[in-house]
């Protein structure tokens, strides 16, 4: 199994094929903390991340905006005193793709460093 935190995303097609059950289940391995939610009909990575206070949460969430513009990947993202909610999905299939999970993974590294 490649580590996801190994992948870069790539660019996506509105014909591109979402992930699969058996990918999820992989990939899913990988971002154990990472919860799939379905809003809207779609199928949606999310995780709330807790911090002391507010600045070390603003502190994440400019990471999180670096790391989707390396990865030209963008999440939603809720800032509040002491938490971060980061919510990933590919909007042109409206579902989730591989780049999901890549991206969910390389978010859990942002902890680390």
């Amino acid at each position: 199994m490649v580590k996801l935190t190994k992948m870069k995303c790539v660019a996506c097609r509105s014909d591109a094929p979402q992930v699969d059950g058996d990918e999820m289940a992989e990939y899913g391995e990988q971002v154990p903390d990472w919860k799939i939610v379905r809003r809207e009909g779609i199928n949606r990575l999310e995780r709330n991340f807790e911090f002391p206070d507010f600045v070390q949460a603003m502190a994440f969430t400019n990471q999180v905006g670096v790391l989707a513009e390396e990865e030209d990947h963008h999440p939603a993202i809720l800032t509040e005193w002491g938490r971060v909610t980061v919510t990933w999905w590919t909007h042109k299939i409206r579902g989730l793709h591989r780049n999901d999970f890549v991206a969910a993974a390389k978010t859990d590294t942002l902890l680390r460093s």
